[in-house]
C-alpha cells in the first residue's frame, strides 16, 4: 500500500504541474488567433496561424487532459454513476479501467507509429524503429541517429512546419493519461479497502 500511495502522490503531482503549466497554453492561443485577426485585417494573413493554432490546441487538450483525469472533470456518460454510492462508483471505476488501458495502449502505439513515420519509418515496427534511434543516439551520437532517420514529414501547407514535434507531444501527453488511469485504479482499490487517499 505504501508503493501504492507513493506512486499515486508522484504520478499526480507530476501530472498537476504539466497540466497548470498547459493551462497557459490557452494564452498563447489566444495571442496566435490575436495576431491573426490584426494581420487579415490590416494586411496580409500570415501563413503560420491556422497550424499553429491547431497545434497548440492539441497540445493543450492532450497535455491537460490527465489532469482532468485527476480532478474528475472529465466528460463520462452519467447514467447511473451518478445516482451510485461512493463504493459502488469505486467498483465500477475498478471494472471499466482495464478498457481505458487497452484503449490508451492502442492509442499510445498508434501514435508511436505516426511519429515513427514523422521521422522516416515508412514500413515496419515502430518500436524497433525506435529502439534502432535511440541505440544509434547513445552509440554514435546525433549524427548516428539523423543517419537512422530518413525523409521528415512536413505539413502539405505552404507554410510546411514539420510534424513530429506535435505527434511526439501527443503521445507523450497519451502516456501521462495512462499513468493518471493507473493512478485512479489505485485510489479506487484503496476506496474499496475503506481507506482514506
Amino acid at each position: 500500500m505504501k508503493l501504492m500511495r507513493g506512486y499515486i502522490a508522484w504520478i499526480d503531482g507530476m501530472n498537476r504541474l504539466i497540466g497548470r503549466i498547459t493551462m497557459f497554453g490557452l494564452f498563447i492561443l489566444m495571442g496566435i488567433l490575436l495576431w491573426s485577426s490584426i494581420s487579415k485585417t490590416f494586411f496580409l494573413p500570415s501563413l503560420w496561424t491556422l497550424e499553429m493554432a491547431q497545434f497548440v490546441m492539441v497540445a493543450y487538450y492532450i497535455l491537460g487532459g490527465p489532469y482532468s483525469i485527476q480532478l474528475g472533470s472529465n466528460v463520462r456518460m452519467d447514467l447511473i454513476y451518478a445516482e451510485l454510492s461512493d463504493r459502488r462508483k469505486a467498483w465500477l471505476d475498478a471494472f471499466t479501467v482495464f478498457f481505458l488501458i487497452f484503449y490508451l495502449g492502442v492509442m499510445i502505439y498508434g501514435g508511436l507509429a505516426s511519429l515513427a513515420y514523422s521521422l522516416g519509418n515508412f514500413m515496419g515496427s515502430p518500436l524497433a524503429f525506435f529502439g534502432k534511434l535511440i541505440g544509434a543516439f547513445f552509440t554514435g551520437g546525433p549524427a548516428a541517429a539523423g543517419e537512422v532517420m530518413g525523409y521528415i514529414e512536413t505539413s502539405r501547407s505552404s507554410w510546411g512546419p514539420v510534424m513530429w514535434p506535435i505527434k511526439l507531444i501527443t503521445c507523450l501527453g497519451l502516456f501521462l493519461m495512462l499513468l493518471q488511469v493507473l493512478s485512479e485504479f489505485f485510489k479506487d482499490l484503496l476506496r474499496l479497502r475503506g481507506e482514506e487517499i
